[in-house]
């Protein structure tokens, strides 16, 4: 398994770095299901969500299993809101 984590800010201004610094975590274990910690998210927008999603797609491109462990409730929220929630599936506790 792939564990990449979110960091606590993740906004608009954060977004192309973090989505750079996913990339190449997901490029360390090419095989390996995916899985992206958003435990630590304090402070975000919903350019986290398009963080995300971005990295949902990569993963599938790879052909790849993606998962999201530690969704705060308010983003979760967002992404029901955006009709993207069924995109984001929690991961199963280890």
């Amino acid at each position: 398994m792939s564990l990449l984590a979110l960091p606590a800010t993740l906004t608009h201004d954060e977004a192309p770095a973090c989505l750079h610094q996913l990339r190449q975590g997901l490029g360390a274990r090419a095989t390996s299901p995916v899985v992206v910690d958003a435990g630590a998210l304090a402070h975000f927008d919903s350019s986290a969500l398009a963080v995300l999603l971005e990295c949902r797609r990569e993963a599938e491109r790879a052909a790849r299993a993606f998962s999201v462990r530690g969704l705060p409730p308010r983003l979760r929220e967002l992404a029901t809101l955006y009709g993207v929630a069924g995109l984001l599936p929690e991961a199963a506790t280890p």
